[in-house]
């Protein structure tokens, strides 16, 4: 299932489109400034990938349907939050993107078939010896099905550092 919304729509053809995949780590918001402040100044956009996992409560669906539904909720006013954040650092609304699915599969399906996603931006973890998953698997085995460079920002940054290099 994939939604697609952009509440400033333009007609115009868009410039650079940088790609954040959105949760609730520490080190995606580090990501979501290094790509708002890139798309500001590059006179770019951002777009918002949220993948919502399967629930694993499949006994009785009419409750796996209300729980899906609450996580689909959750999972809206929260990526409309981050459109606030993103407005206010790049001066443009997000492309919001929310599928249901494995992560790593429907970012790769979004990439392959959303043609203007030029960057994908992914922060690594500050907090462990690993990036993190999603990265290790993009610069492990899943790197060739990548069409778009990958920018990875170091999860230790702060704003200020943000700020100097985007």
């Amino acid at each position: 299932m994939s939604d697609k919304f952009a509440e400033d729509a333009e007609e115009e053809a868009p410039g650079r489109v940088f790609l954040i995949v959105v949760d609730e780590s520490e080190e995606m918001q580090i990501a979501l400034r290094f790509a708002s402040r890139r798309a500001r100044h590059t006179d770019g956009r951002v777009a918002l990938l949220h993948v919502i996992e399967p629930t694993e409560f499949q006994h009785f669906m009419g409750v796996g349907d209300l729980l899906a539904e609450e996580a689909r909720q959750r999972a809206e006013h929260y990526i409309q939050s981050l459109a606030g954040q993103v407005k206010e650092l790049s001066g443009k609304l997000p492309v919001v993107f929310l599928r249901e699915g494995d992560r790593r599969d429907e970012l790769l399906r979004l990439v392959q078939e959303e043609r203007n996603i030029s960057i994908l931006v992914l922060a690594a973890s500050a907090q462990s010896s690993s990036p993190g998953p999603l990265i290790q698997s993009l610069t492990g085995k899943f790197v060739s099905r990548l069409r778009v460079p990958l920018t990875i920002v170091p999860g230790n940054l702060s704003e200020k550092a943000i700020d100097a290099v985007s």
